[in-house]
């Protein structure tokens, strides 16, 4: 059973864009915390790439369901 968290509801600014991520354990994580989280492992269903720009990005693994995306979930 996969014991990692998962990312439950997201903040955004005024473009729209994700800025921090509330995981099943209550853990508020802005988006570098977010970034490390993800990279050590501790987070499901979520991966980072790397954008046209260079830049990395933090987006929802694709399984071809649009409800799970990150930017569908809730705010808060």
């Amino acid at each position: 059973m996969d014991e990692r968290e998962i990312f439950v509801a997201v903040q955004k600014n005024g473009d729209g864009d994700l800025t921090a991520f509330r995981t099943n354990a209550g853990r508020d994580l802005n988006y570098e915390q977010a970034m490390t989280a993800i990279h050590d492992g501790q987070i499901a269903g979520v991966n980072i790439f790397k954008g046209r720009n260079g830049k990395s990005y933090i987006r929802g693994d694709a399984d071809g369901d649009p409800s799970n995306n990150l930017d569908q979930l809730p705010l808060f």
